[in-house]
């Protein structure tokens, strides 16, 4: 094998072992009763104590708190490829006056941390009385700029001959739509979906400001309140960690082969 391709193999599994290092110590000190920031898990313990996770979803409402993240992410990410995919196609394929610019437009929200719209969605919401609900999650993360963005671009790697000759046979715009483009996003929708519902997943701010009840609770933010103010268990925070992770390593596992192509004919590079 030569030197320099030793080297990268080499490089490259000492990269990959010092990012999976955080996800085995935080699954080190779920096992280990405890366990603390002082008092860090031996690294091979003698035995897999799962005590934690049962203390878990016993003293907390632990099934409905992910039922909640669960039910927030998948509406949030049916909304966003809906929103963004029809979005997409009337700035790739539609022509109308200014669409250059209102595209600009959208993607200059980019630029705008979330943190500033807290307030005035706050009070919007308040006055329509959607506080305390899952519409108050929901509807500030309709549509995403970013998979409009990332959508157009796809469609515009797709051929446009593909669309004459559908209308050639009749079709109109909601069966090119459908029928022609979007199964040539594949890649691109598999890849807006990862993303998608990763931000749902995780989300904790917005969350935290308008969901008030603990039975309407996500569970970032239930996460954050399993640490106290003079202790903290842990190795129950970390069985709640390890329990966040399973559901966004099963879905990148199943589209990880597309999310590099799709962000590659995206023309994000």
């Amino acid at each position: 094998m030569p030197i320099r391709r030793l080297t990268l193999l080499l490089f490259l599994t000492v990269s990959a072992l010092l990012m999976l290092f955080p996800f085995y110590w935080t699954f080190l000190t779920s096992v280990t009763p405890g366990a603390s920031v002082g008092k860090a898990p031996s690294w091979i313990p003698e035995a897999l104590d799962f005590s934690a996770y049962v203390r878990l979803f016993n003293d907390l409402d632990f099934w409905r708190i992910i039922g909640n993240s669960l039910f927030i992410a998948v509406l949030t990410t049916v909304f966003q490829i809906s929103t963004g995919a029809l979005a997409a196609y009337a700035f790739s394929r539609l022509q109308f006056r200014f669409k250059n610019t209102i595209f600009l437009a959208y993607l200059a929200t980019l630029m705008i941390p979330f943190q500033v719209l807290i307030v005035p969605l706050f009070i919007e919401l308040r006055f329509l009385g959607l506080i305390n609900t899952y519409w108050a999650v929901l509807l500030p993360t309709l549509a995403s700029a970013f998979g409009i963005f990332l959508m157009r671009q796809a469609m515009n790697q797709i051929p446009y001959q593909l669309d004459e000759a559908a209308r050639i046979d009749g079709a109109g715009h909601f069966k090119i739509f459908s029928l022609v483009l979007m199964p040539n996003m594949g890649p691109a929708l598999a890849t807006f979906t990862v993303f998608s519902f990763m931000g749902a997943w995780n989300s904790f701010l917005w969350p935290l400001v308008v969901l008030r009840s603990a039975e309407m609770q996500t569970l970032p933010v239930a996460l954050a309140r399993l640490q106290g103010q003079y202790t903290t268990d842990w190795d129950v925070l970390m069985a709640g960690s390890v329990v966040s992770i399973i559901p966004m390593l099963i879905i990148y596992i199943f589209a990880q082969r597309y999310v590099v192509q799709g962000i590659a004919s995206s023309g994000i590079k």
